[in-house]
């Protein structure tokens, strides 16, 4: 299988300005995706960092990997999806007849990824499968402690159920923003959101961090300390 590895790491956010090159434990953000791709990729995979922020470049070329482009304006706004992104860079390889099977989606704000999460994603994907994602298990859950407000004002839960505790019900996933193993002829004939064939890996609670504000960052910075503490001992 021929992996896109894809790090989308546009400049501009407002939640956290400059995220993807603010200093994580004395490394930039988006070093840490860059460092998963290069320990896992293969020879004939090609890692992509779709960006137009020139620091981003500049990070990524030190490290040894060269940007192909520079990501247009236009797919660099709060509006632009995933897909246009990874539909982008797609037809950028397939003008120099570089095809794959497969796009690996890693996002910067998600730093705590690990090589055996990786292998598990890996073990998951076939032929039948539009995409395996890491997930984690949501702490909240629409039989339970998720509601929406009817017509009336009122609150009702999310989906019905008859639990007398969380415990019981059946439990729930939720996208971590780690890993995307996305099947490049799903991709070709759907967007991401009409995919109906996903698998899951789980990932802990606390590898399950993805960065969007400043108390995220906080915990990121909590849980970086703790991993070079283990490091270092």
């Amino acid at each position: 299988m021929r992996i896109l590895y894809l790090i989308p790491a546009r400049a501009g956010s407002k939640g956290l300005p400059g995220k993807n090159t603010k200093l994580l434990q004395g490394k930039p953000l988006v070093q840490y995706t860059i460092e998963f791709a290069l320990a896992t990729a293969n020879p004939h995979d090609e890692i992509c960092i779709s960006t137009n922020d020139d620091e981003v470049i500049h990070i990524a070329k030190k490290l040894g990997v060269q940007p192909p482009f520079k990501r247009p304006e236009h797919l660099a706004t709060d509006t632009a999806s995933s897909y246009e992104v990874i539909m982008h860079a797609l037809a950028y390889y397939k003008a120099q007849n570089k095809i794959f099977d497969a796009v690996l989606l890693l996002q910067p704000t998600s730093p705590f990824r690990q090589i055996a999460d990786f292998n598990k994603l890996i073990a998951q994907f076939d032929e039948h499968c539009d995409m395996v994602v890491s997930v984690k298990e949501a702490k909240e859950n629409p039989y339970f402690t998720l509601f929406e407000e009817n017509t009336e004002g009122f609150l009702t839960k999310s989906k019905e159920g008859h639990f007398k505790r969380r415990q019981d019900c059946p439990k729930v996933y939720a996208y971590n923003g780690a890993m995307y193993l996305i099947s490049v002829k799903a991709l070709e004939e759907k967007e991401i959101s009409a995919f109906k064939q996903i698998k899951k890996i789980l990932m802990p609670i606390e590898r399950s961090i993805d960065i969007d504000t400043e108390a995220d960052w906080v915990l990121a910075e909590y849980f970086a300390a703790i991993n070079n503490k283990f490091a270092n001992n």
